[in-house]
């Protein structure tokens, strides 16, 4: 029973990196998920202090993911379009993966942009990289984030 336990905490934090870095899929509660099967079922104790201070940094990371892109982008004069756009971009980078998902949050933000507000090219290009930059930081605070929960993991494992 323990091996089962240690395999599903450690296949949830890996699960929540990659949820960190792929939409849909919810990358720092999932490996929250794995700390808390350690706590209930762990080899290791875990204080119960741990569990809870991890809880409140999921709480606080999963709202300022939502909160820093917006703020990006409205900072440099992009709409929603920008946001949306950069979404959409990473989905379809992913096939090309790290480069195509980076190049294409950004030249997705660009062209949906430039397309939806009939703004100039200068003002779409400042709304990307605001956009750009604000899903990067969410995304890199996100991932940051999720790997410690997995070396925390992984610490209470072995």
């Amino acid at each position: 029973m323990e091996t089962i336990i240690i395999i599903l905490a450690i296949l949830a934090g890996v699960i929540g990196i990659a949820g960190s870095i792929l939409p849909g899929l919810p990358g720092t509660p999932v490996s929250w998920v794995g700390l808390l099967l350690l706590y209930i079922w762990g080899p290791e104790e875990m204080a119960l202090k741990t569990l809870i201070i991890w809880g409140i940094v999921v709480a606080i990371v999963s709202v300022i993911d939502y909160i820093v892109p917006m703020w990006f982008t409205k900072v440099t004069g992009g709409s929603k379009y920008a946001e949306r756009g950069a979404i959409a971009g990473l989905i379809l980078g992913i096939i090309f993966t790290p480069i195509g998902m980076i190049l294409g949050s950004f030249l997705g933000a660009l062209l949906c942009e430039w397309y939806y507000t009939r703004q100039g090219f200068g003002q779409a290009f400042k709304a990307a990289v605001g956009s750009f930059l604000g899903f990067i930081m969410g995304t890199g605070l996100k991932t940051i984030v999720a790997a410690i929960m997995m070396w925390k993991i992984i610490a209470f494992c072995f």
